[in-house]
């Protein structure tokens, strides 16, 4: 089993932000049977970028999958990059035990 990360920004106006974010929980809910999107209170990113801290807001969106397809992941990653025109969106796996 493996829990599947991606970390999305929060960018643009709330109205559109919001209908991107229902796009993904609808995508993942539909192939994965679930999703959980960390939204009520963003998550503060931030990073170095050749000497100049960059921040961002992020969501967080979870699913469980018995499976990983690396190659669709990376697919969907794409994907996210370009409707969010990002230059990268972190999607990470780790395995899990189910308790």
């Amino acid at each position: 089993m493996h829990l599947i990360q991606i970390f999305l920004p929060l960018v643009g106006n709330k109205r559109d932000s919001s209908k991107r974010f229902a796009e993904v929980r609808d995508q993942l809910t539909t192939r994965f049977g679930g999703a959980t999107l960390y939204r009520n209170a963003p998550a503060e990113g931030l990073w170095e970028d050749e000497g100049a801290v960059e921040k961002d807001f992020i969501i967080i969106a979870e699913v469980m999958a018995v499976e990983l397809d690396q190659n669709w992941w990376a697919d969907y990653r794409k994907e996210l990059e370009r409707r969010f025109k990002q230059d990268e969106i972190v999607v990470r796996a780790v395995s899990m035990t189910r308790l």
